[in-house]
């Protein structure tokens, strides 16, 4: 069940995060947007697994009605885009118990490290692409009264501090993270200066950031444990 909770879990957010694109997300209540997100969603689930089971229909269908709901509902924020997360990994979790032999059915059953190696790359896109956005629907509210920097280049710093905060949690390294804190408040520091607003939007933001990259590494670690080992001793606890 745990394998193929891992392989949908890496399904979920490449769909989600990598292939659903800027006009699927801008569209979702035109059926034609619609239908393309469901369809990667149901092509990323059949290649992870390695089956054409009809129980992925059902997982189609789910993302559908979760999607669904929440395009008519129309809200932006923190709190949806987590709550409608929550309802994915939810109809993720019901389908691996349902069905509980969806990986020992794939293609890809022999791979004994696959199901790890899923894990993590999910973990490592929900920590850098996903906490992309839910640090931003956190920050929203303040972002209109900051200066406009380099086009893009928040989003990348933001993506390549998780991405190393996450790496130094999956591997042991945690007392490094107060190293990578220090090192971008100094780099900060001339930017920042006196100006109270910038300072607290910094702050709130790279706490955020790291909170997040944190706590999807103990997460990834946590599902890390329930599956046959890597082989990499820091990345099975």
């Amino acid at each position: 069940m745990i394998e193929s909770f891992a392989a949908l879990l890496f399904a979920h957010v490449l769909a989600d995060f990598v292939l659903q694109t800027g006009w699927m997300v801008a569209n979702k209540r035109a059926p034609a947007a619609m239908l393309s997100h469901i369809v990667v969603v149901f092509l990323t689930a059949v290649a992870a697994l390695g089956t054409l089971h009809p129980i992925l229909l059902g997982l189609a269908g789910a993302h559908l009605l979760v999607d669904t709901l929440k395009s008519f509902l129309g809200r932006r924020g923190l709190v949806p885009f987590l709550a409608d997360q929550a309802a994915h990994l939810a109809s993720l979790a019901a389908l691996a118990w349902l069905a509980p032999d969806l990986w020992e059915g794939g293609l890809w059953s022999g791979l004994a490290v696959a199901p790890a190696c899923l894990a993590l790359l999910a973990g490592l896109i929900l920590a850098t692409r996903a906490g992309g956005f839910a640090v931003g629907f956190l920050m929203e509210p303040w972002a209109s009264d900051m200066p406009v920097g380099l086009l893009g280049a928040g989003r990348a710093i933001g993506m390549l501090e998780r991405g190393l905060v996450f790496t130094l949690v999956a591997t042991g390294q945690t007392g490094a993270i107060g190293f990578l804190i220090a090192a971008k408040s100094v780099l900060r520091f001339g930017a920042v200066g006196d100006d109270r607003k910038i300072s607290e939007y910094v702050i709130v933001g790279t706490l955020a950031s790291f909170a997040w990259g944190i706590v999807t590494a103990i997460l990834t670690l946590m599902l890390l444990s329930l599956l046959p080992p890597l082989g990499i001793p820091d990345l099975s606890p």
